[in-house]
Formats: structure tokens, C-alpha cells, sequence
């Protein structure tokens, strides 16, 4: 592995790990409103997937995005600041947690519907076949979302219309506090693809470079007009579904033996262990995630409301006194 890459993904992984703690605080304090969804854990899938795309490409994810819209370009202040629901923020402050968006980096948004990511992405793979276009689309959803009726619909006519589609399931094994054994007659959710005709394969998430090899694969797939593929990566997340859930579900056994395989902790020791990274670029990589955290906590913080609360609400202004529009 080129060893720019590798620090990458060691400070992108890192960046989302020390984010991720920095928004839950801010929660607590207050400062962040609505719910929240955390990635702790899940960190190889966000950061591999999206590495191994083009930045043509385009990005829908769920409602748990912060990260896929940070490794995909968008600042970490611009994040936080949406959080915070300031101004700032990369959807002005009206989106929040749940519901990023950055049109001139091809990320179509956070989704908070369950299974809403399927119909959007399969809608912009249309569009870019029609197009005869290059790029694909990356369509991110929760296990839990297999179950919706939109997965089946959209896979349906992604196969039917050979739609330019790598649908990459982040497969933590819950749905909210339900284990995908108990919710799921077929919990490989790969193999849900067969029935339509679509290729796909599972993964280990806590892997970066398995997921990063893994995506580059798919992504060959996609892009040389086989249509769709679905992508499985097997993971975990160490918080609970969002801050409102403390995740008593689950046993103090069952999280530390998944914490042992933390993705962080892997790649740091594989790094080392294959040359591509040294302590001291670990150490400067986590330093400089630590006050890019900070800059973003202080700058969502000190950053304005959004004041025009009819902007984006009608097509044209509006005269709340009685004249037309």
C-alpha cells in the first residue's frame, strides 16, 4: 500500500472516531438538538468505501453520514455546524444531524427514512444511464433497511435497467436494538441480491483495506455497464443507536469482544507491522484529527442561527402582506 493512502485512511478513521466522541459531548452539553446517530466502530466502511470511488461519483447515505460526508470532502466545521444547526453549517443549519447534503461534491444527503436511500439512488443511476454517463452511485444503508420494500423495488429495477449502482449494506447486526437474526430469515444480506440477478459478496468491515479492495472491485463492476452490485461489509457500532439509546440490549461480553477488534486499532498495528505508516506519523495524524475537532467544536459554536426561515420554502419570494409571488 502507497503509504499517502495509508496515512489517509489512518487520519480519516481517526478524524471520524475523535468527531464522533466530540458530538456526543456537545449532545450532552446541549448544543447538538434532535437525534443522533453515531459511527463508532464502523469507521473501515465509510473510509474504504469511499476512497476506492471517483469523486464524479455519487453519494446517498442514511441517517448515521456524518463521516461519509467528511471522508467525502466536506469539512469537518461544516459538519459540526449542522449539527449545532448554525448557518454554517453544509445545509445551512436547516438539515441537522440527519440530513446533510453538498451538491457540489456529489453528496445527495442524509436520509432519515429507513430504506428512503434505495428509490433516490436508483432515481440518479437512471439519470446516468440515460446520460451514457461514467459515474456511478453509491447508495449506503443499514441492515435493518433489507427489510423495507423499497430494497426490493429498487433492486428490481436496478437489475431490470442494468442502473450504474454499488448499494453497500453496513451491516452492524442491529436494527435499532433487534439482532439481525431475529429480524431476518436470510441475514446475509449479499445473497438478497441473487434473486435479482445481481452480483455481491460480503466483507469484513473492520478492515479498511478489505473494504477499500473490496469497493475497487465492485466499483470495476459497475462502471464497466454489468449494472448493479451489493456490496456487504460486516460490522459493529460500540455506541447505541443513537444517543438516545444506551444499549442495554447487548452484552458487556459481546462489545468488548467486538472492541478488540477495533478497525482503528488494526490498521495502526498493521501499518506499523507492514512499513506504511511510522508512530510518528500515527502520532501527527492524531494530533492533527484532535485540532480539527476542536476548531470545528469552536467554530459551530461561535457561528450565527439561520435567520431566513422562508429561504428554500417557496419558489419565489414570498409577500406575507397579501401581494402575489
Amino acid at each position: 500500500m502507497q503509504r499517502k493512502l495509508a496515512r489517509q485512511f489512518y487520519y480519516d478513521m481517526t478524524l471520524a472516531r475523535q468527531f464522533e466522541q466530540a458530538a456526543a459531548e456537545q449532545y450532552t452539553q446541549g448544543n447538538i438538538g434532535g437525534f443522533l446517530h453515531l459511527y463508532p466502530g464502523e469507521e473501515a466502511v465509510a473510509v474504504g468505501s469511499l476512497h476506492a470511488a471517483d469523486a464524479g461519483d455519487y453519494v446517498v447515505s442514511t441517517y448515521r453520514e456524518h463521516v461519509h460526508a467528511m471522508v467525502r470532502g466536506v469539512s469537518a466545521r461544516a459538519v459540526m455546524a449542522e449539527l449545532f444547526g448554525r448557518a454554517t453549517g453544509c445545509s445551512g443549519g436547516y438539515g441537522g444531524s440527519m440530513h446533510l447534503f453538498d451538491a457540489g461534491r456529489r453528496f445527495l444527503g442524509g436520509y432519515a427514512i429507513v430504506g428512503e436511500t434505495f428509490a433516490v439512488a436508483a432515481g440518479a443511476g437512471y439519470w446516468l444511464r440515460l446520460n451514457d454517463s461514467a459515474q456511478i452511485v453509491l447508495c449506503y444503508f443499514g441492515d435493518g433497511a433489507a427489510n423495507q420494500g423499497t430494497f426490493h423495488e429498487s433492486l428490481n429495477m436496478a437489475a431490470l435497467w442494468k442502473l450504474p449502482v454499488l448499494f453497500v449494506c453496513e451491516n452492524n447486526h442491529y436494527q435499532i436494538g433487534t439482532e439481525i437474526h431475529r429480524h431476518s430469515a436470510v441475514p446475509e444480506i449479499y445473497r438478497r441480491a441473487l434473486a435479482y440477478g445481481i452480483d455481491g459478496r460480503r466483507v469484513d468491515g473492520m478492515d479498511v483495506v478489505a473494504v477499500y479492495e473490496a469497493t475497487r472491485a465492485a466499483i470495476q463492476h459497475v462502471r464497466s455497464g454489468n449494472g448493479p452490485y451489493l456490496l456487504e461489509c460486516e460490522t459493529y457500532r460500540y455506541r447505541g443507536h443513537s444517543m438516545a439509546d444506551p444499549g442495554a440490549y447487548r452484552s458487556a461480553l459481546e462489545l468488548a469482544e467486538l472492541q478488540a477488534r477495533d478497525p482503528l486499532e488494526i490498521f495502526r498495528a498493521r501499518a506499523l507491522a507492514q512499513g506504511w505508516l511510522t508512530d510518528s506519523d500515527c502520532q501527527e495524524a492524531e494530533q492533527q484529527a484532535a485540532d480539527a475537532v476542536a476548531d470545528a467544536v469552536r467554530f459551530a459554536a461561535a457561528s450565527p442561527e439561520p435567520m431566513e426561515l422562508e429561504r428554500s420554502v417557496y419558489s419565489t419570494p414570498l409577500d406575507l402582506y397579501g401581494g402575489q409571488p
